[in-house]
């Protein structure tokens, strides 16, 4: 009854959250909360006190705390037009009666329609006739990339369904040589994932200045895209993690331990949005790629290998290397191993009309540089890098450096002096990589950001880049130096110096004698060549260094000088042995062994050729057993197996097990001790709760190794019951 007596209007309502989430692709994250994707219709059922018969029925739905019609957080809709709407309103809702009504009965089925530039986040939907105002449903809206007007449209159903809807992935680590694939559970439909999503949103530094503003913006996903990648990092605000790439590790875990985003997002909502400690970019990324795939934007991890950090802008990154018993100098820019971004799928009509900047952008929450004065990076159009268009929005400049800066190599002598040793054209942005669609293979996408390395195409586009030249001459002039001095003289052309002979150069290379393995002596060799007539008598400096994947170089391993003599035509080679016991230290807060070697020749000492090899230790593996298939809510047994490969006692040894689908929670297990030589054997039981292709992954620590990763994959089958 209404307050005046009379009966109700609305006497009940049917939200089919079960069909309606399934139709819009939301089923696995709840059966009863409704959950749709805008500019697709949903199912709403109002049983009414009496026949309707085209009285005036309004709907209403709001999201935000300040809802405007002209900000498109507030819409006024019925089955009929609608009084009192505002000719300015944008983003309006829709309303049609669906083929099961039967108005004189006073049943009244709807189907009710977001439009395809709606907000996304939480809405109120509310019903109202005469006097009377009734809450119908709260609901949660979210991007549509099966929807053509929707900016993140996107074309190949197996491409939304690896992009936005499969919860396992895979991220590239090692080096560009020692490529290395790392299961990641995205988790992004998890428990309380759309409720993080949402919360991530709300206490963004945007929204905390003006939260009108911010919910009107989310109907862009260009938008969203740079609060998110602003978000995951704690720089500036609220965010999700801390990052550390040294040091101790107290207080939180280590990078490398997380095997998933689900415990990560779940524990700064729980932690009342404090920061997670610690994350370096693989996380963020993956974290990252979690919530952009559960807000409905295609999304997926990248890897580039020789990625550089431009500090100064100058897209030339300076690397310096000191000379044998020389202190090491710091350098402002870097070529970190590898580093890891997000790609996001969008329009970018905010570009160009035409398209070309649409597709994949780049966005990286790693907290680097600073964008419009907050640590976040991107969406930057791929084609944009392509094409050295770095006048662009956001940070083309930036992410081009990253993966088509040119590298040049000092070597610092003791009297402080610097010679150049090279200049590289092509070190850096190698082996762009990222997860197959369907599959666990490693795709190549470099072509995708820069054209192939020593062409003309290339250099145009770098030149480009570097001066706003879009000629394609990429030649330029010549500026007299060491190598082209002219001479002048009255009345004559300038007439070049004969030049005398240059030396032919020495090529060199390390090869591995045997696989690099974590808890082994490291064996390589240098192989060494040169052509000519005669004997080259040469002085070697070979040094072995920790380094971190961001290219800082934590502790010197190994050293030595020595001196050979080449001999034209055939090949000489220098043994390397790099003890266990001298990397094992070193090496367990790091994430690869620098080798370099400096050959100077002895009969000309200006004459200096280098080589680099990073080297990454192969871990000892972890062998983890589980049934091919299972079904839903019935037990199964895994185990796992592992050896301790090295002469010493394991201690602090920690288990942690997780998967989507398999486990709620992360399990931690307190391993025994683990002698020398001795096996390692763990059972455990699994109660799958979700359907469909599963990943356990598993992680082990101790005191001589650190986060050993593990994984078994299961087919879970439906319940019977």
């Amino acid at each position: 009854m209404t307050a005046g007596g009379r009966e109700s209007f609305f006497k009940g309502v049917e939200l089919h959250c079960k069909d309606n989430n399934l139709a819009h692709r939301t089923g696995v994250l709840s059966e009863d909360r409704l959950i749709v994707r805008r500019g697709k219709p949903f199912k709403v059922t109002l049983r009414l006190g009496r026949p309707f018969n085209g009285q005036p029925l309004t709907l209403q739905a709001t999201t935000g705390k300040h809802p405007s019609e002209k900000q498109g957080t507030l819409s006024l809709f019925g089955l009929t037009q609608v009084e009192g709407r505002s000719p300015s309103a944008k983003a309006v809702w829709g309303a049609e009666l669906h083929k099961d009504a039967s108005p004189p009965t006073g049943l009244l089925v709807l189907n009710i329609t977001p439009p395809a530039d709606a907000p996304v986040g939480e809405f109120k939907l509310v019903g109202r006739h005469a006097d009377e105002t009734k809450t119908l449903a709260f609901l949660v809206v979210l991007y549509n990339p099966w929807c053509s007007d929707d900016w993140v449209y996107m074309r190949d159903e197996k491409e939304i369904n690896e992009y936005v809807m499969n919860e396992e992935g895979v991220i590239f680590k090692g080096s560009n040589n020692y490529i290395i694939s790392t299961k990641w559970d995205y988790g992004q439909f998890q428990d309380k994932m759309v409720d993080i999503c949402l919360r991530i949103l709300d206490v963004n530094h945007k929204h905390l200045i003006d939260p009108a503003d911010d919910v009107s913006a989310r109907c862009n996903p260009i938008y969203v895209s740079r609060v998110v990648s602003a978000m995951i990092n704690s720089e500036d605000d609220s965010g999700v993690l801390m990052g550390r790439w040294g040091g101790s590790y107290d207080g939180g875990y280590s990078p490398s331990q997380w095997t998933g985003s689900h415990t990560i997002l779940k524990r700064w909502f729980k932690s009342g949005c404090s920061r997670v400690k610690y994350g370096q970019c693989w996380v963020f990324a993956g974290v990252m790629c979690s919530v952009m795939r559960l807000l409905g934007v295609p999304c997926r991890v990248v890897t580039n290998y020789q990625s550089a950090h431009d500090n100064n802008k100058n897209l030339i990154i300076d690397v310096y290397h000191a000379d044998y018993g020389v202190r090491e100098r710091p350098s402002p820019d870097s070529i970190w191993n590898f580093h890891v971004w997000v790609e996001a799928w969008m329009r970018r009509p905010d570009l160009a009309e035409d398209g070309r900047y649409d597709g994949w952008q780049v966005l990286d929450p790693t907290p680097q540089e600073k964008s419009d004065g907050v640590y976040c990076c991107g969406p930057c159009p791929v084609g944009a890098v392509l094409n050295g268009d770095t006048h662009l929005k956001y940070d083309v400049p930036f992410v081009f450096a990253e993966v088509n800066a040119d590298c040049i190599d000092w070597l610092v002598m003791a009297d402080g002096s610097m010679m150049n040793i090279s200049t590289d054209t092509r070190r850096v942005g190698q082996n762009i990589s990222t997860k197959a669609v369907g599959s666990t293979e490693r795709v190549n996408i470099t072509d995708s950001y820069k054209y192939a390395e020593g062409t003309e195409k290339e250099r145009s586009v770098y030149l480009h880049a570097t001066t706003g030249d879009q000629s394609g001459d990429a030649g330029g002039t010549e500026t007299p130096g060491p190598d082209n001095e002219m001479e002048h003289t009255d009345g004559e052309s300038p007439v070049a110096p004969p030049k005398p002979t240059p030396r032919p150069p020495v090529k060199m290379h390390f090869e591995e004698v045997t696989p690099p393995t974590d808890g082994d002596d490291v064996m390589l060799k240098l192989v060494l060549r040169t052509e000519g007539a005669a004997a080259r008598p040469v002085s070697v400096g070979i040094r072995a260094e920790a380094m971190r994947y961001n290219g800082v170089l934590a502790v010197t391993i190994h050293n030595e000088v020595t001196e050979t003599t080449l001999l034209p035509g055939t090949d000489g080679s220098i043994p390397i042995q790099i003890k266990f016991s001298d990397y094992h230290k070193p090496m367990m807060d790091c994430d690869c062994m620098r080798v370099s070697a400096v050959v100077a020749d002895k009969e000309a000492p200006h004459n200096l050729y280098l080589a680099e090899d990073d080297v990454i230790l192969l871990e000892p593996p972890i062998t983890v057993n589980i049934p091919k298939t299972a079904r839903v809510n019935r037990e199964v047994q895994a185990e796992l197996f592992f050896s301790n490969p090295v002469g010493e006692t394991l201690t602090r040894c920690t288990l942690r097990l997780s998967g989507s689908g398999l486990m709620r929670d992360e399990l931690q297990l307190k391993i025994p001790d683990l002698k020398q030589r001795t096996r390692l054997c763990v059972r455990f039981p699994l109660v799958p709760y979700q359907s469909g292709r599963k990943t356990l992954l598993v992680d082990f620590d101790c005191s001589a190794f650190r986060n050993i990763k593990g994984s078994g994959t299961i087919d879970v089958q439906p319940s019977l019951f």
